[in-house]
């Protein structure tokens, strides 16, 4: 199968390493010529995970994605979210025809507040049955340092998506496979929402124990919301083990790696750009001023107004996501609005 990776951030670099040391040569697109030739030369992406060195005999790059879609059976879609239609705006409305899309947004697509797959199925009549979903709490850095990772391939097909997932198995990173494609990608877009109430609650002098507390709730919550979506397999303790003589892994729920560790790397950890952002906001900066200081997108500011509309008419109760959203979009001071989460915690 041959692969095509849309996006050269951290999290693209490293989905490009995973499959390079398996063996696979890329197509791959850079917005930027002038990276592209230090790869060419260098063997490393100039401004995500230089230490991630590379066969460039295994890279086709290129600034155009039409020309990867074409020469790919496979589509990875690793940008973050606000650019993502940026990128495929203009394409040929029937480049996706035959192709397998694997989605590495860890977000949603602000303005429009649909998931990329709904904008793949409105704008390219791309069949869900052919979009699969990569996620789980595998930070780009560690990735790059082959420290051992897991990653959770979802899809309703779930054939193509193990055999998906094998191309990317390596000696430091473990796949595992759902068929939970709403619910993956829904979490991941909720966790980078309490991601930054974690920052912010650092910001704000909040020590460990009220942290445990927040991020506690925070997975209730998620799991809150994605009930009321309809998903399915939510219950801590609730895991379906099948007898060790099949050799199979439990079935997934919501405790499991995609989605409670997923929240809790992302809620923890240094690396998380969205802790480090509202970590920013907690200490008073502004929301441009945060936004200007961080080098990478923090998916978790434009998700919070997504959530809040899209929630509108789930109405799940989510006063932690909901406090965080006025915080960032409605003023409401992170110390006054952290009071009043104060009150909603048990």
């Amino acid at each position: 199968m041959k692969f095509g990776i849309l996006g050269s951030g951290s999290w693209g670099t490293a989905l490009a390493k995973i499959l390079t040391d398996n063996g696979n040569t890329i197509y791959w697109f850079n917005r930027s010529e002038a990276a592209i030739k230090h790869i060419q030369t260098r063997h490393h992406n100039p401004h995500y995970l230089p230490s991630a060195h590379f066969n460039v005999s295994q890279l086709h790059l290129t600034i155009n994605a039409a020309e990867v879609i074409s020469n790919s059976d496979c589509i990875i879609i690793a940008v973050p979210s606000a650019y993502a239609t940026d990128v495929l705006k203009g394409l040929d409305k029937k480049i996706f025809e035959g192709k397998k899309i694997i989605s590495a947004i860890k977000g949603i697509l602000p303005g429009q507040n649909l998931l990329l797959n709904d904008y793949l199925q409105k704008e390219f009549n791309v069949e869900l049955k052919n979009y699969f979903a990569v996620l789980g709490p595998c930070h780009a850095e560690e990735v790059a340092a082959e420290k051992l990772s897991y990653l959770t391939f979802s899809g309703v097909d779930e054939v193509m998506t193990a055999e998906l997932a094998t191309y990317f198995k390596t000696d430091y990173l473990n796949t595992i496979c759902n068929n939970d494609i709403y619910g993956v990608q829904y979490a991941a877009i909720l966790k980078n929402i309490y991601a930054v109430g974690s920052g912010m609650a650092h910001g704000l002098d909040y020590g460990d124990n009220f942290l445990s507390v927040l991020i506690a709730n925070s997975a209730d919550e998620m799991a809150g919301f994605l009930r009321e979506l309809g998903v399915k397999n939510i219950q801590v303790g609730s895991i379906d083990h099948h007898p060790t003589t099949n050799h199979q892994p439990p079935t997934t729920n919501y405790a499991a790696s995609v989605y409670l560790g997923d929240l809790l790397v992302t809620c923890y950890s240094l690396h998380s750009r969205n802790r480090s952002f509202g970590n920013m906001i907690g200490k008073g900066h502004s929301v441009k001023t945060a936004q200007l200081e961080m080098s990478m997108v923090a998916e978790g500011y434009n998700a919070s107004k997504c959530m809040h509309i899209i929630n509108q008419k789930v109405k799940a109760d989510m006063p932690i996501a909901e406090t965080i959203y006025k915080i960032l979009w409605e003023n409401l001071p992170a110390g006054k609005g952290f009071n009043e989460i104060e009150t909603t915690l048990v």
